[in-house]
């Protein structure tokens, strides 16, 4: 133990930041796992599942477009339609094995393209920009673990906000400081052991177990985290027994209006072994998690003059894990005509976030479904949780 790891800390939820990526965690009282990853900034949907067999594809993106070709820059292929940016090769891996879903053309409902406001809405899950002060993944959590508030785990000194509420975690963050020797705990132990508080939080820093790849490793790396070592250090807590069972990562760096090509291209390879990294260290755990992917909002069909794309409206969502009932593409394709574009410039989004994150609360969870509409997701009775999503059993 050291004295990083004594300061455990009950608050309303965390999250941890490691140079543009970031994880909190939280337990339930459940065996299945969820894992929320945000990629903030709005990520171009049309760059990493380009459907490079429509012909208004090419033409609105000249220089941006990508298509099947005889190198490594090539499409990888799912329907002759669609395709997979050649960076996210982990994700073809799964969808051959039927665990992962795709879900183009999708979005939450804000229609506007701040991305203050629609960060903040998609994850307070009101139906509107600041209309809770939670957070709907908190509240959730809330509902799973009603009778038995075991303390969570969170990583790092700030909380996002889809996380923030009622429901209590520890924090853990990498430390500096020396090792604690025996006797300051000793010492530590007299000044706090009458303390109701500082025992107890005393107690459990104390007892806790680090997952591998965290604390000692960090140090002697000497080296900036970036996803695929914090989807590591998630998945050491997610697949212990006693470990936490939700966490929210995130991705900075996703607003591309200049350069997306070489930007996007860095960013898919970091999330695609990220995702590849999580699976191997959750190990057996994976059959019993769903990874769940999203962003703000998406970008404009066509490209603009500085070879990148501007704020947008329909985007894409990524489902991931071993329980799923995966390998395909699911919801409606609006197309690219101008007749189809949301105000003539935008991907219609036709499949609402709102509708995945349900199936997933209800189908893998198992939270009621009356609790995720009247407390979870306020006002959204109309958009129904997606189906067949996850195997049966």
């Amino acid at each position: 133990m050291d004295r990083r790891n004594f300061l455990l800390l009950s608050s309303a939820s965390a999250l941890a930041s490691f140079s543009g990526s970031s994880l909190a965690l939280s337990s339930a009282n459940t065996e299945k796992r969820l894992v929320l990853i945000i990629l903030r900034g709005g990520l171009d949907a049309l760059h990493a599942l380009p459907p490079y067999a429509d012909r208004d594809y090419k033409i609105l993106r000249p220089n941006l477009a990508l298509g099947v070709t005889s190198d490594e820059h090539s499409v990888i292929d799912l329907d002759g339609y669609f395709g997979l940016h050649p960076a996210l090769k982990h994700l073809k891996d799964l969808y051959a094995s039927k665990e992962l879903l795709i879900f183009p053309a999708s979005a939450s409902r804000y229609r506007r393209r701040s991305h203050f406001d629609a960060q903040n809405f998609l994850e307070n899950g009101s139906g509107k920009p600041f209309g809770l002060k939670d957070g709907w993944l908190n509240r959730s959590i809330m509902g799973l673990n009603y009778e038995d508030r075991r303390a969570g785990l969170a990583l790092g000194p700030t909380v996002p906000l889809i996380i923030q509420g009622q429901g209590s975690v520890q924090t853990w963050s990498q430390s500096s400081l020396p090792l604690a020797d025996e006797d300051f705990l000793t010492r530590l132990e007299r000044i706090y052991g009458n303390d109701p508080l500082f025992a107890k939080a005393y107690a459990n820093a104390r007892g806790g177990r680090r997952p591998e790849g965290t604390m000692e490793q960090g140090r002697k790396r000497k080296r900036r985290h970036k996803f695929p070592d914090l989807a590591k250090i998630a998945g050491g807590f997610l697949k212990e027994p006693s470990g936490p069972r939700i966490a929210v990562m995130e991705m900075q760096g996703w607003d591309t209006h200049f350069g997306q090509s070489w930007r996007l291209t860095k960013l898919f390879r970091e999330y695609s072994e990220g995702l590849d990294q999580l699976k191997k260290t959750l190990g057996n755990a994976w059959s019993d998690t769903a990874v769940l992917t999203v962003s703000e909002f998406g970008r404009t069909v066509a490209e603009n003059g500085s070879r990148g794309t501007d704020h947008g409206t329909g985007g894409l969502a990524f489902m991931a894990g071993g329980s799923l009932n995966g390998g395909k593409l699911i919801g409606a394709w609006p197309g690219l005509n101008s007749k189809a574009l949301y105000e003539g410039r935008d991907l219609t989004p036709s499949n609402a976030y709102e509708g995945l994150f349900k199936a997933a609360l209800i189908s893998h969870l198992g939270l009621k479904q009356s609790f995720v509409e009247d407390k979870v997701f306020p006002n959204s009775a109309a958009i129904r949780p997606m189906e067949q999503l996850f195997r049966m059993g």
